[in-house]
């Protein structure tokens, strides 16, 4: 946890602009390259940027709530007891930290965890739960945890932290929309 947080303020004041998000998700196509089509990309990158952003969005509402209730495992106890003090909840087995430290079963992974965000925030059902990052055509997997773990790494790059005061509100769903 002090490690993220340290982190958190290497980069502060330091905002995402669109090319630097753009390069950002060039190379985390270059990653995917080969087993899918371009236009597949997308189905595989959006929803862990999407996670990702949520995680670290998590992440900075509960330090903000460590500075109100004291330290972070009250804050993080309250969280648990009451998901309405953030905007959405983040199992802990989908949060970012966990995900980046994953090495094994990654493709089964990913789908359990962005299927647990969206049975914890209903709002994001059939949103961010949409792909099967362990899905197969012909008996072979389409992208293998190799190449998910790759990708993982790129969007794990601490120059792209997507937290409250590291992009621009809209920033994301700008890019996102294109």
């Amino acid at each position: 946890m002090k490690q993220q947080e340290n982190k958190q303020n290497a980069n502060k004041g330091k905002k995402l602009d669109v090319s630097a998000l753009e390069n950002w998700l060039w190379d985390a196509a270059c990653q995917i390259r080969g087993p899918l089509d371009a236009p597949k990309f997308k189905d595989y990158i959006l929803p862990l940027v999407f996670l990702k952003r949520l995680s670290d969005v998590f992440d900075d509402e509960v330090s903000h709530l460590t500075h109100e209730f004291g330290d972070r495992k009250t804050a993080a106890r309250l969280v648990e007891q009451d998901h309405k003090l953030v905007r959405f909840y983040i199992p802990e087995k989908a949060r970012w930290s966990k995900i980046a430290t994953t090495t094994t079963g990654l493709g089964q992974f990913l789908t359990d965890a962005v299927r647990a965000v969206a049975r914890e925030n209903p709002r994001l059902s059939g949103v961010i739960d949409v792909t099967d990052f362990n899905a197969t055509a012909a008996g072979q997997r389409i992208v293998d945890d190799g190449r998910l773990a790759a990708l993982v790494q790129v969007l794990n790059n601490p120059n792209y932290r997507l937290g409250l005061d590291d992009v621009e509100s809209d920033i994301l769903g700008g890019l996102m929309n294109t």
